[in-house]
């Protein structure tokens, strides 16, 4: 049985979708079921009753308004979002999400339509009311520009670190090759990760609940719209308590109050504090952090339940290893990400390297093997387990969803493909064939089979491209990576985007190879830190980029926004990103140098981020043999790999001889990695987290199924939004943004020199 919520044969819906319901399953609601009081029970029913199916063919995104705004929001999200540019150099993160980005384009849009004339030259900026498809538009450009491009951190520790400056225009195409590669390979593969109704992309349920809302018609719409505007309103005012005035409110914890000045309670039940404790059984009142990384109200109930098991197991794994002082871990601080020597002390990658930057054999005994906190070590083992246990699991409970990426490997394909090749990719049409039981197909799908597709040449020729330009830039950018590590970084992408994607689209939650891809990196080059880090922007950053195009290709098929526009808008997006990360970083660099390469840093500027990925480059890419290798510290934690490609196989076992046990109803990859997912940051709110999860995934799902299909996701949108606006202003107004900070003034509730949850401060 394949690993989605009750998942029926997809066989039995034909083109009308009729709403079902199975009987004597524990998720299913009690009593007589109508069409609208039905349960939805897998992936095509959210995907049909939550999200509209109607698509209106005449609405144009191809205006100059939605290209305007796009461009802007590029302009906007490239220069100040996360790690891209300017806050990547800042001691306070700004965060531009999909969802805020989603709420400003229509907001800006809204004006446009409202305030501009649309006679003559100004009609351009106003050609008619702004609609879905132009909004779905923008958000897609705007989010490719706002991501991340790796590429800027590698060329920013080169300069900052190593002394080695690239000229621009290797550094763009870098930039560029190292961006694109994962959207050619992602996109080669949307037919298995992006068209099927099982292929559900849970995190981009309530962006499109939420346009829905904003373009859709009658009594009922204008219902749901008053109930966005009220949680928006609601939750903007809210948070000005738990992000200023009553930080207290980020982790209440009757424990930490009741024994202050404890250290073994501060460090299982505090946690309103980065790296302060695993926050057993706080309660968090700021949706900033329930939602942080996963709205709860959209991810399935599957997952959740995977995700909690996981986390529980992780409290009691990681007391276990700090009291046991397993791998000496009493001896550094119970949660950390850094290298420590033996006494505890922070260790100093700079005294063991050479002149060139790479690490000294010698200086390394001298200054001994570094340690990691133990926490952190289960960590990177529990992550390795996950992985592993990713390519099992779905080899063994989804293999029929995945089986097209491996049976065209055949002479007939081939010659199939070799017979109609036509490398005059810009004449393609973009007809699809239309198979015979068009009732099979994903309903949003089916519903874009009227637009010309971007065909397959189009990404494969976007892989091409920047393989070619990746393989040439390493080496005119000193990479030190040789040709035959790069081409094994594309196949590790390859093979990772396949499985880790299609786990992210079905489960809402994905997973990192990072820390794997280093450590591979690390034996393949040893003593090599700025190969450790080109091997990863070729393979982990090509996942992140692949997951992210065919995210936003999901909401271009939600939202019926064609495949043509939908790529436009991403390569626009991503191109123009990546000249604004590069031409920013370049600047700030070339001026705030000393700054950046300080410790400290300044309440302006900080080079934080840059130190912290090259200490990760030094420590992966020269001490990997030292570390991890049999017999050494921390042998178990590439091992964990191997014994993670096991993990699944009891759980499949079971369910095939005893399947009322249900153990078709874990994820162990997910399990696997909640096992270490306290490791770091704010831990106060996984008990807001959990419960809002099961009382919308299980308890409104089940019992209040008409209000689920109609509210719950558009609440979901609302929380985020009005949150995202209103930190987002409090980062620039109070929270040190713009260069200074404004703490609330001190008081019972707001400790601005401890832990908010009054827990000892260790």
């Amino acid at each position: 049985m394949a690993t989605t919520e009750s998942v029926t044969d997809e066989k039995s819906f034909h083109v009308k979708e009729k709403p079902h319901c199975v009987k004597g399953d524990i998720e299913t609601s009690t009593g007589e079921d109508t069409d609208e009081d039905v349960v939805l029970q897998n992936e095509r029913d959210i995907a049909t009753h939550v999200i509209s199916v109607d698509d209106d063919p005449n609405l144009n995104p191809w205006t100059f308004r939605a290209f305007f705004i796009g461009i802007g929001l590029s302009a906007f999200g490239g220069s100040l979002g996360k790690a891209a540019q300017i806050y990547y150099f800042k001691p306070q993160t700004v965060l531009v999400s999909l969802m805020f980005l989603g709420i400003i384009s229509y907001v800006i849009g809204l004006a446009m339509e409202t305030f501009i004339s649309r006679h003559g030259l100004l009609r351009y900026l106003n050609p008619g009311p702004f609609n879905k498809k132009e909004n779905a538009f923008v958000i897609i450009m705007a989010s490719a520009a706002a991501n991340s491009a790796l590429g800027t951190e590698v060329l920013a520790v080169q300069r900052l670190y190593y002394n080695i400056v690239p000229n621009t225009g290797s550094s763009i195409i870098l930039l560029f090759s190292s961006q694109l590669l994962g959207y050619g390979i992602g996109g080669l593969m949307r037919g298995i990760l992006l068209y099927p109704s099982k292929m559900l992309y849970p995190v981009v349920l309530p962006l499109l609940s939420m346009l829905d809302a904003f373009y859709h018609d009658g009594i009922k719409a204008r219902r749901k719209l008053k109930v966005f505007y009220f949680v928006f309103t609601a939750i903007f005012i809210w948070e000005i308590f738990p992000e200023w005035i009553f930080p207290l409110l980020t982790g209440l914890s009757i424990f930490c109050l009741a024994a202050p000045n404890n250290a073994t309670v501060s460090r299982v039940f505090g946690g309103s504090n980065g790296n302060e404790g695993l926050g057993l059984l706080s309660l968090c009142f700021d949706w900033q952090y329930i939602s942080g990384g996963l709205n709860p109200m959209s991810i399935p109930l599957k997952a959740q339940l995977s995700s909690f098991i996981g986390y529980l197991l992780c409290i009691i794994v990681f007391v276990a290893v700090f009291y046991n002082n397993i791998w000496e871990s009493q001896n550094f601080p119970f949660l950390s990400q850094l290298l420590f020597y033996e006494n505890g002390t922070v260790y100093n990658q700079t005294l063991i390297m050479d002149s060139n930057y790479e690490v000294d054999p010698a200086l390394v005994a001298a200054q001994g093997l570094p340690f990691y906190a133990g926490t952190w070590v289960v960590n990177l083992l529990t992550t390795n387990l996950s992985l592993g246990a990713t390519f099992t699991h779905l080899l063994l409970w989804n293999k029929d969803d995945l089986r097209a990426a491996w049976t065209w490997i055949n002479m007939d394909t081939l010659r199939s493909w070799r017979a109609n090749f036509d490398w005059k990719f810009w004449k393609h049409s973009g007809k699809r064939e239309v198979t015979a039981n068009i009732g099979d197909l994903d309903p949003h799908y089916r519903e874009m089979l009227k637009y010309p597709d971007a065909p397959n040449s189009w990404y494969f020729l976007t892989f091409v491209i920047s393989f070619i330009l990746g393989l040439v830039v390493i080496y005119k950018t000193d990479s030190t990576l040789p040709w035959w590590g790069f081409i094994i970084a594309v196949l590790l992408a390859v093979v990772s985007i396949l499985f880790f994607t299609a786990l992210y689209a079905i489960t809402g939650i994905s997973l990192s190879i990072q820390t794997l891809v280093q450590m591979i990196a690390g034996y393949l080059h040893k003593g090599k830190p700025m190969a450790n880090m080109f091997f990863v922007l070729y393979s982990y950053n090509a996942v992140s980029q692949a997951m992210l195009l065919l995210s936003d290709l999901k909401i271009a098929q939600y939202a019926k926004l064609p495949p043509r526009a939908a790529f436009t808008a991403q390569i626009i997006g991503t191109l123009l990103g990546a000249v604004l990360n590069y031409e920013l970083m370049d600047s700030i660099i070339d001026n705030q140098r000393e700054i950046l390469l300080s410790v400290q840093g300044t309440n302006i500027w900080s080079g934080q981020q840059p130190q912290a990925y090259n200490s990760q480059a030094i420590a992966w890419g020269g001490l990997a043999h030292e570390l991890f290798s049999s017999g050494q510290r921390y042998q178990w934690v590439p091992l964990s790999y191997v014994i993670g490609l096991v993990v699944p196989l009891p759980f499949w076992i079971i369910h095939r001889y005893w399947p009322k046990l249900r153990m078709d109803y874990y994820y162990t990859p997910i399990i696997c990695a909640y096992l270490g997912t306290l490791c770091v940051g704010i831990n106060s709110s996984c008990l807001s987290y959990f419960a809002i999860a099961f009382l919308s995934q299980w308890w409104l799902r089940t019992r209040y199924p008409r209000w689920f299909k109609e509210y719950n996701y558009l609440v979901g949108a609302a929380l985020d939004g009005g949150t995202q606006v209103m930190v987002f202003i409090l980062s620039f107004a109070v929270q040190g943004a713009a260069g200074t900070s404004h703490l609330f003034p001190e008081w019972w509730g707001a400790d601005q020199n401890g832990n908010y949850d009054h827990c000892l401060y260790l």
